[in-house]
């Protein structure tokens, strides 16, 4: 694949003998003035703002996962490829997740041509609820920065089956929008720890 892949710098946390998930992405260290003190403040790669449109034609930002964790990746619905595979794995998550307020789905389409009808047929295709799993759509050039939030790479690309080329990441991002997991969507060991490291996060204090 000729996509850029993004190099992530992983920091590993314990707390109480406990593992927790890494956070993933750069960091920055800033130093400020405290009561007369130098105090040191790490910032964290987080997910910034969006807003895109959903199969039922609402509007979904960043406001629709506040205090969920959720799981993004990136498809069209006529790719020929990776995305059943993809799409074979995600329900996998949303089996067992259905029914667990904490736990939402996005799934970002980089299709010119999945518009909001197309993406509802998608999503009764494959039996899904919208309260639980957006699919959306929006601007592309929109979609393609917000890839790279992901650490995922899309493109247009005449000569692929479909006329894109993207990864098959499936990502893991926590309540303060922070990356702790990315996996290989295509492949069902991987999604395996995806699901256990979701159940690690959920019990993260």
């Amino acid at each position: 694949m000729r996509i850029h892949r993004y190099f992530l710098f992983v920091i590993i946390f314990y707390a109480c003998g406990e593992k927790k998930l890494p956070i993933l992405g750069e960091r920055k260290v800033i130093e400020r003035e405290k009561e007369g003190k130098i105090v040191v403040d790490t910032i964290y790669h987080s997910i910034p703002e969006f807003s895109f449109i959903n199969q039922d034609g609402q509007k979904v930002t960043e406001k629709t996962f506040e205090g969920k964790i959720y799981v993004a990746d990136f498809f069209f619905t006529t790719c020929p490829s990776i995305c059943p595979k993809m799409k074979q794995q995600m329900l996998r998550v949303y089996e067992k997740y259905k029914n667990d307020d904490r736990i939402l789905l996005l799934s970002h389409s980089i299709s010119r041509e999945d518009s909001v009808p197309v993406l509802k047929s998608y999503a009764k295709k494959i039996n899904i609820e919208t309260s639980k799993w957006h699919l959306v759509t929006g601007d592309w050039n929109k979609i393609e920065q917000m890839a790279k939030s992901y650490f995922v790479g899309v493109q247009e690309d005449p000569n692929e089956p479909g006329g894109y080329l993207h990864n098959g990441y499936f990502v893991l991002v926590d309540k303060q929008k922070h990356i702790r997991g990315v996996y290989d969507g295509t492949n069902p060991k991987e999604v395996d720890k995806l699901l256990t490291d979701i159940d690690i996060l959920l019990d993260e204090k």
